[in-house]
C-alpha cells in the first residue's frame, strides 16, 4: 500500500485548544494570558475558528482521488506541524496501516529551512523509524499548474477591479535566514514573476504578511506598509494575492481581509483579495502532478 502524507501548519480547533497550541508553537513554553487572549480575537473574528482542517482534509482527498484516476492508488494521511494529528502521528499511522512506501507534500509552495525543511525533517525522521519508505517534495513554486491556478485568480480579480495594483504576499521570517542563503526569497520572487507574466500583468510589489512580534527583526517589507506608499504614489485601488499560502486560515481571513483592509480603508484605499486556492481542481491537478513524479522517482 502506497501513502499520501500531506502537510500542513495546523490549527486550534476551538478557542479553548489556543493555549495549548502557543505554546507547541513556543517549543512547550506556556503563553501568557494576553497572548492566548490575543489569539482568540483573532479567531473570533473570523467565526471562531479557521477552515483549514477541513480544507487540508479535503485536499488531501482530492489529491488521493486525482491519483487514483490515473491508475496510482494511494491512502491519503494528514499531519500538522502544530496541531493533531501531529506529523509523527501520521506517519505512525501509516505504518500501523500496513503503508511501506509514500510521498509527502508540504502545502507550502516555496522552501525554507525555517518552514518546510522543518516538516520534512520531522516526517523523515518519523518514517525511519516506522520503517516506511518516504520521498518528499521539496518545494513547488515554479510548477506550471500552481502558476496558472494564480494567475487564474489574478486575472478574476481583475475583472472586478481592472485598475488596481496588484500586490503579492507571503509570510514573513526571521531575517536571519538571508545569510545561510535560504531560497525562500528567491522563489518567491521566481513564482512572482511568473505568475505576473501569465496574468500580463505590466507591473507588481510583493510584501510580506504576518511577522510574528519578536524582538529578532523579520523579512520585510510589510504589506502595511507597502500599501501606505502605493497610495501616497496615488494609487486608489490594490488587488492582494497572498501567493504564499494556498488555503483560506487566519493569516488570510485576519491579517488580509480584517487587519489589511482596515490599514486601506484608514487611507483611502480600495482592497480586493485573490481566491484562495483550497480544494479547486487546478491545484489538486498540480499537487497530484508533484506526488506523481515523487513516486516515480523513488522506483
Amino acid at each position: 500500500m502506497t501513502g499520501l502524507l500531506v502537510m500542513a501548519y495546523g490549527t486550534p480547533r476551538t478557542l479553548d485548544d489556543v493555549e495549548a497550541y502557543l505554546a507547541h508553537i513556543r517549543g512547550g513554553r506556556r503563553p501568557s494570558a494576553e497572548q492566548v487572549r490575543h489569539l482568540q480575537d483573532r479567531y473570533r473574528r473570523i467565526g471562531g475558528r479557521s477552515p483549514l482542517d477541513e480544507i487540508t482534509r479535503a485536499q488531501a482527498a482530492a489529491v488521493a482521488e486525482q491519483l487514483r484516476r490515473r491508475g496510482r492508488a494511494v491512502r491519503p494521511y494528514v499531519g500538522y506541524k502544530h496541531a493533531r494529528p501531529f506529523i509523527a502521528d501520521a506517519v505512525a499511522q501509516m505504518a500501523a496501516d500496513g503503508v511501506r512506501e509514500a510521498v509527502g507534500v508540504v502545502l507550502a509552495p516555496h522552501y525554507s529551512r525555517l518552514s518546510v525543511g522543518a516538516y520534512l525533517e520531522e516526517a523523515s525522521a518519523a518514517a525511519r523509524r516506522a520503517g516506511v519508505a518516504l520521498r518528499c517534495v521539496s518545494d513547488w513554486h515554479d510548477h506550471p499548474g500552481f502558476i496558472a491556478a494564480v494567475a487564474a485568480r489574478v486575472r478574476q480579480a481583475l475583472e472586478d477591479l481592472p485598475d488596481a495594483h496588484v500586490v503579492f504576499t507571503a509570510h514573513s521570517l526571521p531575517a536571519r535566514i538571508l545569510s545561510w542563503g535560504d531560497p525562500y526569497p528567491d522563489q518567491l520572487a521566481r513564482t512572482c514573476a511568473l505568475v505576473a507574466e501569465r496574468a500580463g500583468l505590466q507591473e507588481w510589489t510583493f510584501a510580506y504578511q504576518s511577522a510574528s512580534a519578536t524582538s529578532e527583526p523579520w523579512l520585510g517589507p510589510d504589506v502595511a506598509d507597502v500599501l501606505r506608499d502605493l497610495r501616497a504614489a496615488g494609487r486608489r485601488a490594490v488587488i492582494v494575492c497572498p501567493v504564499g499560502f494556498v488555503a483560506d486560515h487566519l493569516e488570510v481571513l485576519y491579517d488580509i481581509d480584517i487587519e489589511a483592509r482596515q490599514v486601506a480603508s484608514d487611507i483611502g484605499l480600495r482592497l480586493a483579495r485573490t481566491r484562495s486556492l483550497n480544494a479547486d481542481p487546478d491545484v489538486v491537478a498540480a499537487l497530484a502532478d508533484l506526488a506523481a513524479q515523487a513516486l516515480e522517482e523513488s522506483r
